[in-house]
């Protein structure tokens, strides 16, 4: 059988870069295939998919050496509209592709690009929002939707020109267990029409049953590839040598349920909410919120996707001012502006955040102990990139920078929104050793995040939203 994607001696190398990024990629799928391409985060993964969809080098620029070939289009030959029709892309920031505010709209975009009349488009929008099970999503402003629920508009949008192909880049990296499921779901179905499916991933347990194939990249390189069989049998031990998360996460659930602490305590603790009200001037996310964030402590903070949890991290770090109610700061009252000068907050999108030149000059930015960058820099494994712009790098060490900056702020309230969304095992391990080091009993820290192995591992208690 014909291989519908076929790299043979593929190395490319970005503009102004020394060096190349991917070398010598050798790899082939046979149409119908569903593979998981694995790896740190910086290993070659997201600039692998590139090439695959045509962004590379048509959009980011490169010298591409070698031949890559997606069903019959050729890399750097084969113009970026050629594999509209052919190629769908799912992006780990949904955001990054959205073109319209209505979602109903968004889904309409594939088609009037190539010149569809409106009933045509009609049906087929609710021919796939049918078969998806998302009509509940349509005619919905896209900024209200949770994070899931713009991950199944960008995955059906994906679909509507009907691809043979279908690139998934670290699609669940912000979900919640619930927003997982059905995209699983999503895609066992399209597997099930034997479309070929590219998935670019860090969390493993969700595809477990529709992978076909496991390649590990390192280094630009693809270092090793197993049947599903043979990595279904790995420990978590094993895959954690490579690495690699864990595919089994029963252990890990256990422990989050053994560190769930009740909405409210009697102990002390530094910062607290009374009866608080959050959300925005036309719809209350949360209400009657008496929360106690304890000083030498992580404090996990998890629930679905649409809960309010980021809503509560921008009204404790003072970026939104609360409806009603209080929140308070060793028993007194403290007021937004008080605590924009306590706090960082690592947010979800962290391209929100960036704005030096390069990647020592945006950790430095605000530092309060600009001696130890060497030390943290080295811990998160950035200082090949200090000197890098930090919008080259890649999403995941994106939120190492926003990290390290945090780290050396000196701030007493330190919150991370979805902070290893991005990251491997071993990142994921060093984030977890720092935030040890960082607790204090001055310093309060809350982590946002739907990551079962940080929450179980690291994390000292968990409210669930």
């Amino acid at each position: 059988m014909k291989s519908i994607i076929k790299s043979e001696h593929v190395s490319f190398q970005y503009l102004h870069s020394k060096a190349p990024f991917l070398k010598d990629i050798h790899f082939e799928v046979k149409p119908g295939e569903c593979i998981l391409i694995c790896g740190a985060s910086g290993s070659g993964k997201t600039s692998f998919s590139r090439l695959l969809n045509g962004i590379s080098p048509n959009y980011i620029e490169g010298e591409l050496k070698g031949n890559i070939r997606t069903a019959d289009l050729k890399a750097g030959e084969a113009k970026i509209e050629e594999y509209l029709p052919i190629v769908g892309s799912v992006f780990q920031n949904p955001k990054t592709q959205h073109f319209a505010v209505d979602t109903t709209s968004e889904l309409a975009f594939p088609l009037e690009n190539i010149g569809e009349d409106p009933d045509s488009i009609r049906k087929q929008i609710n021919e796939k929002t049918d078969a998806f099970q998302i009509s509940n999503l349509l005619d919905r402003n896209i900024f209200e939707l949770s994070g899931g629920e713009k991950q199944q508009i960008a995955f059906v949008a994906a679909n509507m020109l009907n691809p043979n192909i279908l690139i998934l880049d670290e699609v669940t990296s912000n979900l919640d267990q619930k927003a997982i499921n059905k995209m699983t779901q999503m895609v066992q179905q399209l597997k099930s029409k034997n479309m070929t499916i590219i998935i670019f991933e860090h969390r493993l347990s969700w595809a477990k049953d529709v992978v076909d194939r496991y390649v590990l990249f390192e280094d630009g390189k693809i270092i090793n590839e197993w049947s599903a069989f043979e990595f279904n049998e790995m420990t978590n031990e094993e895959l954690h040598h490579l690495g690699l998360r864990s595919m089994n996460l029963s252990s890990y659930r256990k422990k989050i349920q053994e560190k769930r602490s009740p909405l409210t305590d009697n102990k002390k603790s530094i910062l607290q909410t009374k009866d608080l009200e959050i959300g925005y001037s036309n719809r209350k996310v949360l209400s009657k919120l008496n929360l106690n964030f304890h000083s030498n402590n992580i404090t996990g903070l998890m629930g679905a996707n649409g809960t309010g949890k980021s809503t509560l991290a921008n009204t404790l770090t003072g970026l939104q001012e609360p409806i009603s109610g209080e929140v308070l700061w060793n028993g007194e009252k403290i007021t937004s502006k008080q605590l924009i000068k306590k706090s960082f907050l690592v947010m979800q999108d962290m391209n929100y955040q960036l704005f030096s030149d390069s990647v020592e000059d945006e950790i430095l930015l605000g530092s309060k102990y600009p001696n130890n960058l060497d030390e943290v820099v080295e811990t998160l494994n950035l200082t090949p990139y200090q000197k890098r712009h930090p919008m080259s790098l890649s999403e995941g060490q994106k939120q190492r920078v926003a990290i390290a900056s945090a780290i050396l702020s000196g701030k007493e309230i330190l919150i991370f929104d979805e902070p290893t969304s991005g990251l491997d095992y071993l990142h994921m391990k060093r984030f977890g050793q720092l935030l040890e080091r960082l607790k204090t009993k001055q310093r309060v820290i809350i982590v946002i995040t739907h990551d079962e192995e940080l929450a179980a591992e690291w994390c000292d208690s968990i409210i669930k939203l």
